[in-house]
């Protein structure tokens, strides 16, 4: 015991020394080149504004893994598949006012998500539940190719237009708060954001269902003994998450031009977030998601290597494997009990 303490109390070290010295050559280089605090707060805008969507990722990897042990790697696809989506079928030439048809755009595309999630899950990790977790990571990788390839097909290279919610044109609202940039879209990530994980606590702890969910992620075959099923709450899971990541994309979609290969990117930021929250923790999910966020963009813009901005999310990735592999933020010990 005292010399897993005494390790422990090592990691910690080394990762608050880690901590410290990225900060302070962070600070050097900003100084260096000039800038101010006004630079840093429109990073850390920019950054929130990015890392909210690796949050609502990394909240469907949490979701999942609590459940069934599985790390789902086609989560960022059901980003894709929801912004891609929407973009299309709000491109159809449907009799309806625009912000109706957004809205038609918005809803079907979670639902037909949430149903290929459903689908992932009953057609691809049910039959090999049985299966060692290597094998059902596979799966999900050969899920994301499969995925991948179907988009190509359906939507080709060409990059989608999701129209901003707030004016439903393709240039959004600025505002300039403090002298700052602000697009109205980002309220409108955040807002979805913060509602997302405001329903999923109220599911969680005040639905039955919810409470079924939590119980299975605790111990599965104790809540088996009571009666839940682990395969309906398996599905349930990956249903949820898939929901969880069309939404990501629906709101995010307007900030970006949505392309058939942008969920790889999102899957693999997304798993940093739930790696800094242990795999066990959706608020640590949510936290973790918005500090690579802003990382990234505090990271690239003093460093001026806006080309390299996704190495900084695999540099935070391994230097939590090696200095604290169960989490910065709720990390704990695996809900899910083997069977």
């Amino acid at each position: 015991m005292s010399k897993y303490l005494g390790t422990r109390s090592v990691r910690l070290g080394l990762t608050a020394v880690a901590t410290v010295l990225l900060v302070a050559f962070v600070l050097l280089l900003a100084y260096e080149n000039g800038y101010g605090p006004k630079a840093f707060a429109q990073w850390t805008m920019d950054g929130i504004r990015g890392g909210s969507i690796y949050a609502l990722v990394g909240l469907g990897f949490v979701v999942i893994h609590s459940v069934t042990g599985v790390i789902n790697f086609a989560q960022g696809e059901f980003v894709m598949l929801g912004a891609m989506m929407c973009a299309s079928l709000y491109g159809l030439d449907l009799p309806l006012p625009p912000v109706l048809k957004l809205a038609v755009a918005v809803i079907a595309s979670i639902v037909t998500v949430t149903v290929v999630g459903i689908l992932l899950e009953r057609g691809a990790i049910y039959p090999a539940r049985g299966a060692s977790v290597v094998t059902l990571i596979i799966i999900t990788i050969g899920a994301t190719i499969a995925i991948r390839a179907t988009a190509l097909i359906i939507w080709g290279t060409q990059a989608k237009i999701v129209p901003a919610f707030s004016n439903l044109q393709q240039m959004d609202h600025i505002f300039r708060p403090f002298g700052l940039t602000l697009g109205a879209q980002s309220l409108w990530i955040w807002g979805t954001v913060a509602l997302v994980l405001g329903a999923l606590l109220y599911f969680f702890e005040r639905t039955i269902l919810g409470k079924a969910l939590r119980a299975c992620a605790v111990n599965r075959r104790a809540a088996e003994l009571m009666g839940i099923s682990p395969s309906r709450m398996s599905l349930l899971a990956f249903g949820l998450a898939a929901a969880v990541g069309a939404i990501g994309g629906v709101v995010f979609g307007p900030v970006i031009r949505p392309q058939y290969d942008m969920g790889l990117a999102f899957g693999l930021k997304g798993f940093v977030a739930a790696i800094m929250a242990g795999m066990v923790s959706p608020l640590g999910a949510v936290l973790g998601g918005l500090i690579l966020g802003v990382a990234e963009n505090v990271g690239t813009g003093v460093t001026g290597l806006y080309g390299y901005k996704d190495v900084i999310a695999f540099v935070i990735l391994i230097l939590i494997l090696l200095l604290r592999p169960q989490g910065l933020i709720g990390g704990g010990e695996r809900g899910v009990e083997e069977s």
